[in-house]
């Protein structure tokens, strides 16, 4: 009886040791406790997507040079940023299947409002973006005053949208935004300095060293295990290098799109919202347990508001930034791929089906994972059917690791 008492401490024991180790090798062990209980975190796709590189590369030489990475970096906005919506609603439980539809119809509002009306494209914007919010709105209704599942809501949401873009854009199905807007340019020619272009590593990389080093004051003064100052700094400096090294290859050829930047930018915010907001806190646990959630005191209908509204509001600005970058807004606007793309690059990231796991970097590091495919398999002169078969294995297998993670993480805490 004594030894079975005793079992559990001493692996809390154990695993108390692991965490206060705070070095480079106490972080080593660590991580490598999480991956064996199932906490795989973003490490499947950083490996998956080392091995597309690699073997598009092989292929063809041409793929790792600056000039593609460009391309491919300034192609991954669009569905990347109506992916990090897709997040917010897969965190909660939910699911939204209208994204597509939905920045397709935006993109068509804006062409409407300021090629055939006249607006001032900022306006045109905000009653895009805002037509997005109402979106959102009308999905929590539905969801949260009769009881109508997300998955049958925006469904239908996708029918009616897509029918209401072809009616805005009426018999002619296209129209052209003037090259010499600021919209056009900002997503096709709008590039940061050089100079500035190094800057910014700079900035993120000490953001990165503050923002950890207050977490860690702030649990050692909890009395709970903490990162070390030279973990951070060597954290830190590993990833300074990391980005010069990229900002300096992508600057062989036209640099980095400022169209990239506001996606990193939207990334980087949603991570801040995700973790270190209530609200973020809020959303995971009712992804995770809405019953449990609701015991607990959070307005449960709350969070599925927002996260409708955040999840169209996204899609609809990511519309917005497609069209600019088409410099068109048709009937092909969000059809197509981008709908399942943009929930692919969400699972593929590492944010599960399942509910309360996920991170807004999901997004940065699907969208690139698809967009390498879809790159890799066009510098190959090779047809679309190999990208929707190598696409779907590739989602097949994201949704398997994490079913197998999630089962990893049960047996784990059982014991």
């Amino acid at each position: 009886m004594s030894e079975v008492a005793t079992r559990p401490a001493a692996l809390d024991q154990q695993d108390e040791r692991l965490e206060v180790a705070t070095g480079i090798g106490g972080a080593a062990r660590a991580f490598l406790r999480r991956v064996r209980g199932g906490d795989l975190g973003t490490l499947p796709v950083v490996v998956g997507l080392v091995i597309i590189w690699t073997i598009f590369q092989l292929l063809n030489p041409v793929f790792l040079s600056s000039g593609n990475l460009v391309d491919l970096t300034m192609q991954s906005v669009t569905v990347g940023v109506i992916s990090l919506g897709v997040i917010c609603v897969l965190i909660a439980g939910q699911i939204d299947l209208s994204v597509g539809s939905m920045s397709g119809l935006a993109a068509a509002i804006v062409a409407v409002l300021f090629v055939r009306h006249g607006w001032p494209i900022a306006a045109a914007i905000a009653a895009a973006l805002l037509a997005g919010v109402v979106v959102g709105w009308i999905y929590s209704v539905l969801l949260n005053r009769f009881g109508v599942p997300s998955f049958v809501a925006t469904l239908a949401g996708l029918l009616t949208f897509l029918g209401l873009q072809l009616y805005l854009l009426g018999a002619m199905g296209s129209i052209n935004l003037p090259f010499g807007s600021g919209l056009v340019r900002f997503a096709q020619v709008s590039f940061l300095p050089r100079n500035l272009a190094y800057i910014l590593p700079v900035i993120a990389t000490v953001a990165v060293f503050l923002t950890g080093l207050q977490q860690s004051r702030r649990r050692g003064r909890a009395g709970l295990s903490r990162r070390s100052v030279p973990f951070l700094l060597v954290r830190s400096g590993a990833l300074l290098a990391v980005l010069v090294f990229v900002t300096w290859y992508l600057n062989q050829d036209r640099g980095i799109g400022w169209m990239f930047v506001l996606f990193v930018v939207l990334v980087v915010v949603m991570n801040y919202a995700l973790t270190r907001t209530a609200w973020g806190r809020s959303l995971f646990a009712v992804g995770g347990n809405a019953d449990a959630a609701r015991r607990l005191g959070i307005n449960v209908r709350g969070v599925y508001t927002t996260a409708f509204i955040v999840c169209s509001g996204l899609a609809a600005l990511g519309g917005i930034l497609g069209a600019a970058r088409l410099a068109s807004a048709n009937q092909s606007s969000g059809t197509g791929d981008v709908n399942l793309n943009a929930i692919a690059a969400a699972v593929i990231g590492g944010t599960s089906l399942f509910g309360g796991r996920g991170s807004a970097y999901s997004a940065l590091l699907g969208v690139i994972v698809i967009q390498s495919i879809s790159n890799g398999l066009t510098l190959l002169n090779l047809s679309s059917s190999f990208r929707f078969m190598i696409t779907g294995l590739v989602l097949a297998i994201a949704v398997g690791v994490d079913s197998l993670a999630r089962k990893s993480r049960a047996l784990h805490g059982r014991a």
